[in-house]
């Protein structure tokens, strides 16, 4: 598994955590940052999983605002909050980090949701991503 594969992981079970306790994602962030000090070994994975969650925490109303206007018939609310963190890191990255590809944001959130979530999950997400890569990256 790649650095960036263990980020987006790393960041996914950040914003799961924050979402599920109800508490700020700075908080989940500040845990995580000591966390990443302690554990040495885990480093090279850390700085892009900062960069994201940061991103998502920065950019969460319109992240949301995104998923909501493409998941037709589907509220965020109604999501299981796994599919609903995968989306808000994936958004972020067609959204903010050009440097990574259409293609690869969409599979790695594929993936986690295939491995993460519900039998149904994966399909959905790669469509609503796919949708949201449209506008996004036009």
């Amino acid at each position: 598994m790649s650095a960036r594969s263990k980020a987006r992981k790393r960041a996914l079970d950040m914003l799961y955590i924050a979402d599920v306790r109800q508490v700020p994602i700075a908080a989940v962030l500040d845990e995580e940052t000591r966390r990443a000090a302690a554990l040495p070994q885990r480093a090279s994975s850390w700085p892009y999983a900062e960069q994201i969650v940061r991103g998502v925490d920065e950019h969460r109303a319109e992240i949301d605002a995104v998923i909501e206007q493409h998941a037709v018939g589907w509220t965020l609310a109604r999501m299981p909050i796994v599919d609903r963190a995968i989306l808000r890191l994936a958004t972020w990255e067609l959204q903010h980090n050009p440097e990574i590809p259409t293609a690869v944001a969409i599979a790695e959130a594929m993936e986690l949701a295939s491995v993460l979530s519900t039998d149904d999950s994966a399909p959905f997400v790669n469509g609503l991503l796919g949708s949201i890569a449209e506008t996004a990256r036009a």
